[in-house]
């Protein structure tokens, strides 16, 4: 078999993830890890950091360079965080396989309260998600927002500096960071709801390459891959894109779709 080649963003948490679909290959199929190279590739998304994604083009800069390169053969298979993936995908890719679901829910972070409502009034939120935003102000007139690109560590960083006085990271990128011990509190779907398909991480590739979708079948997790399909059709259905505030989540309960 040739050496995969599985193609990702160059942040550390891209990296942790594409690590782990290589573990979970190797594992399911008696590969050393020698058989599956993981390759960088800088988006634009990456380079453009200082301003918000809804004015250079949402989404698709953080897959757009990927896609290509899985386009033109030069990867086997790209992964992503599936919260970042445009609702509609080029043609001739698909993602066949998603890995079991993180925990999906937005998790707060501040040295200066223990969650949302203990937040003093006036107080500074960095935040560079619409969808974040537009729940924050329903919930909390009185706060101000700034805006907080880039990876994790670049807002833990802002929010160590005073930039901010709170913020919202995906709870799932932080335990996958090792980082959990920075969450102050955990928020609840009722009260905020996350991105869509927020802690799930999808492996995506050519339609075309049977080869490829027969080795990742192994890794795919039905109840996550029926949540996430419901959520991403509500997206496509509503046209949603970094410039929309829009949420959702489904989960399984007792065989039922909710």
């Amino acid at each position: 078999m040739p050496r995969l080649r599985i193609g990702t963003r160059g942040s550390p948490l891209a990296l942790w993830q594409a690590g782990e679909v290589r573990r979970q290959l190797a594992a399911a199929h008696g590969l050393a890890a020698g058989d599956i190279e993981i390759v960088t590739i800088t988006t634009t998304g990456d380079r453009v950091r200082d301003r918000p994604l809804a004015e250079i083009g949402g989404k698709g800069l953080f897959t757009k360079e990927i896609e290509e390169a899985l386009a033109a053969g030069d990867i086997h298979m790209a992964v992503h965080s599936m919260k970042d993936m445009p609702a509609r995908l080029p043609e001739g890719l698909v993602i066949p396989a998603l890995l079991i679901r993180a925990d999906p829910r937005d998790a707060f972070l501040s040295p200066v309260a223990k969650r949302l409502a203990d937040l003093p009034q006036g107080a500074v939120v960095g935040s560079s998600s619409v969808r974040r935003t537009a729940q924050l102000l329903r919930l909390r007139p009185d706060l101000k927002t700034v805006q907080f690109r880039g990876n994790v560590e670049t807002r833990l960083r802002k929010l160590s500096d005073g930039v901010a006085q709170a913020t919202f990271l995906a709870a799932a990128g932080l335990h996958r960071l090792g980082l959990a011990d920075r969450i102050t509190s955990l928020v609840p779907v009722e009260e905020m709801l996350p991105a869509v398909a927020q802690g799930a991480i999808g492996v995506e590739i050519r339609a075309a390459d049977r080869a490829t979708a027969d080795l990742v079948a192994a890794i795919h997790h039905d109840e996550t891959g029926i949540a996430v399909t419901c959520e991403r059709a509500f997206l496509a259905a509503l046209d949603g894109s970094c410039r929309t505030p829009l949420a959702g989540h489904a989960r399984i309960e007792k065989g039922t779709l909710q």
